[in-house]
């Protein structure tokens, strides 16, 4: 991966909350074309907040923040989103529109035409394991949780963008319908050589879909490893986080 490009570069970012609270300080990290970059914590440590940054819902307090080299400063912030495929728990499928129309947001803002769009929609539902003649005319409520998680990761393929960014995107599954999607999510990653940041709370998955883990604690990037170095890490904190998400996971 030397070779590679960065595709999203952190360099000593600080973000302060307008509360004046600081929610990130000092972090540098960089991504490079076709990795996945897994970041675990706890919750209001600043995972989340890394992600608002890349898209541009936030912008630094101090340092900067580059998406293809370019500082999000930069970027159009609606060309910026429009080449970020974002993937939430909640989904956020609007309730009023098909499948399909869900899927094809971007590329219809981007213009494309219908018999491009359809193919494009057909494509990706084949991705995610949905038969388009089952799910292209049906509507959100009509799903399952794990088929709507499906069409907002084919959502955020559409437009066939180079960035994924995943906030917790299968928190609300089932075991088992979390591991299938996991899965599959791997297999695309590594098919469609995407580049990916992903925030979860689950170890097992941050150590399946990263090719490197990082910890964000107490809004620093405190150890960033390959998951099985990552694991063995003899960081205090990484230690201690590793327990407690485990205790965490076996009590629910």
């Amino acid at each position: 991966m030397d070779g590679m490009a960065s595709a999203v570069e952190f360099r000593d970012v600080t973000f302060q909350h307008p509360s004046g609270r600081t929610v990130l300080s000092g972090v540098s990290f960089t991504v490079r074309e076709g990795e996945s970059f897994a970041l675990i914590g706890r919750s209001g440590s600043g995972k989340t907040t890394i992600l608002k940054l890349i898209n541009r819902l936030f912008d630094p307090s101090h340092g900067d923040v580059l998406v293809d080299g370019k500082s999000t400063r930069q970027w159009d912030p609606i060309r910026l989103r429009r080449r970020i495929g974002y993937v939430l728990q909640d989904i956020g499928l609007f309730p009023h529109l098909s499948i399909a129309a869900n899927i094809g947001i971007v590329p219809t803002l981007e213009g494309w035409e219908p018999s491009r769009l359809d193919t494009r929609v057909k494509d990706v539902l084949h991705m995610v394991g949905l038969e388009p003649g089952d799910f292209m005319n049906r509507y959100p409520h009509e799903l399952s949780g794990g088929q709507r998680q499906r069409v907002g990761v084919a959502r955020a393929l559409a437009a066939d963008p180079p960035l994924l960014l995943m906030d917790e995107p299968f928190g609300a599954l089932d075991p088992i319908t979390r591991a299938e999607l996991q899965q599959e999510l791997k297999r695309l990653l590594t098919a469609l050589n995407k580049t990916m940041v992903i925030v979860t709370h689950d170890i097992p998955e941050a150590c399946l879909l990263g090719t490197s883990v990082g910890l964000v604690q107490n809004g620093q990037l405190v150890e960033r490893l390959p998951p099985a170095q990552f694991l063995q890490s003899p960081h205090p904190e990484v230690q201690a986080v590793i327990r407690s998400l485990t205790m965490q996971n076996v009590i629910h």
